[in-house]
């Protein structure tokens, strides 16, 4: 494995930025100093002027392999994340057949082995009738991110509102439980309340469909049965106002039982923006008006929201087309959240430190990932150099498979020079090396 040094640059870690060079071996970090001289051969990079930030971890995606792959697959949309920084991904279970048996997720980690450049982790998924296979996960509390539970609407047999299924997961899971809160009956409610006076549904409709309340109810039911058993409870994309003050800024993090999630899209669009882009930003739990956005970004700056991620869920240009109550929910997202964070980073909404810390630090903390996360001495080298040069959201530097984006026009100020993944060099001033795939991720739970 090929040694570099990265010279001159600006480390930022653990809430600072000094400058200084950064030696890698053997994949992982070996020194870092404010100047390193080495008489054995290395590959030397010129980090002058620009950042060097940990990988972005990113502990939400749906990369649609197995048996969605029309829409993508670990290997497209792991290389899309690559070149956007994100050298971590955590992947969802709804995928066909969905990953309701301890075989079929050992196969999703096998597909992560021979095909990502990514470093990969995959949850485990529930049913109404699987509770059992699910917390056999328990023996594989180190080798698996957590498992997850669709609390709200989901294709096929996800959904799982059965009181006494969740009380048997939530009581037995030795592992992190993630949780997609929406409520379900409050959202056919809304929906037949509307159908009866507009007929034909748009895609404004849809944060009226699926409101603060109904978010608010399933977080809130989430948060007592982990209350009750003293679950580890990670909420996922937290979209309102109101959820918030369903969480605490306790510190430290990794004393924090119940954590929560903010994404990208929920911190960037607003209701505002179905006028121009329409079923493109339908997701489920919906963007929102503007003073739910606000309110996330409020809470993501005091510590009421830990991580950022993306949940980013493609699916075909023609399912998108489709007629508001057809189109299929979910943005394609992997590619761009360091760049679209970058930005706020420049317009003074947060800090850089801060930025790391929500897509990379907090990420290792709530998830106890080992050895990653940081930029510290011994630790895989997941690292990912960025230089300020403007740059253009468009259909011909878009990799993901389904080959286009809600953010297709959109100019960002930073972009990725270098990505390392694990010591490698995968990406490099927009020249991929697959030669090596990035590496299971491992866990520190007791």
């Amino acid at each position: 494995m090929s040694s570099y040094l990265i010279k001159n640059t600006n480390i930022v870690n653990e809430g600072k930025t000094i400058n200084g060079d950064v030696l890698i071996k053997k994949g992982r970090i070996e020194k870092i100093t404010n100047q390193i001289d080495v008489k054995e051969a290395v590959t030397e990079i010129n980090g002058e002027g620009q950042f060097l930030l940990p990988g972005v971890i990113d502990d939400q995606v749906h990369f649609r392999e197995p048996g969605l792959t029309h829409k993508a697959t670990i290997y497209s949309e792991a290389k899309a994340a690559v070149a956007g920084g994100v050298t971590s991904f955590m992947e969802m279970p709804n995928t066909q057949p969905p990953v309701f048996t301890q075989a079929l997720l050992e196969d999703k980690y096998k597909i992560g082995a021979n095909t990502s450049l990514a470093n990969y982790s995959f949850y485990m998924g529930t049913s109404q009738d699987n509770w059992e296979e699910v917390l056999k996960t328990n023996d594989k509390k180190n080798e698996v991110c957590g498992i997850k539970i669709f609390m709200g609407s989901s294709t096929g047999n996800l959904l799982v509102d059965n009181p006494l299924v969740l009380e048997k997961i939530f009581g037995g899971a030795e592992l992190l439980i993630a949780t997609h809160c929406e409520e379900e009956s409050l959202i056919k409610k809304n929906k037949a309340a509307l159908e009866a006076i507009k007929p034909v549904l748009e895609p404004s409709d849809h944060p009226i469909i699926r409101n603060e309340e109904v978010c608010f109810e399933s977080s809130f039911k989430a948060i007592q049965l982990a209350q009750k058993f003293d679950a580890r409870l990670h909420i996922l994309h937290i979209s309102t106002a109101k959820e918030l003050q369903l969480f605490s800024n306790l510190r430290p993090l990794a004393d924090k039982r119940i954590t929560a999630e903010v994404c990208v899209h929920h911190l960037h669009f607003t209701a505002d923006d179905y006028a121009q882009l329409g079923n493109l930003i339908k997701c489920n739990p919906a963007i929102k008006s503007p003073e739910h956005k606000a309110a996330l970004w409020q809470g993501l700056l005091n510590d009421q929201l830990d991580v950022i991620a993306t949940d980013h869920a493609p699916h075909t240009w023609a399912e998108k087309q489709e007629a508001y109550a057809h189109a299929h929910a979910g943005l394609p997202l992997v590619q761009h959240p360091l760049q679209l964070m970058l930005k706020y980073v420049q317009e003074g909404k947060l800090s850089m430190e801060k930025m790391v810390e929500k897509m990379s630090h907090a990420v290792a903390t709530c998830f106890q990932i080992k050895e990653r996360g940081f930029i510290r001495e011994g630790y895989h080298a997941d690292l990912v150099l960025v230089k300020e040069q403007p740059n253009t959201v468009s259909k011909e530097n878009i990799l993901y498979h389904c080959g286009w984006s809600p953010l297709e026009g959109t100019s960002f100020p930073y972009q990725v020079r270098s990505t390392f993944v694990n010591g490698h060099l995968a990406y490099h001033e927009g020249v991929f090396d697959e030669v090596k795939k990035g590496l299971r991720l491992q866990f520190n739970r007791a």
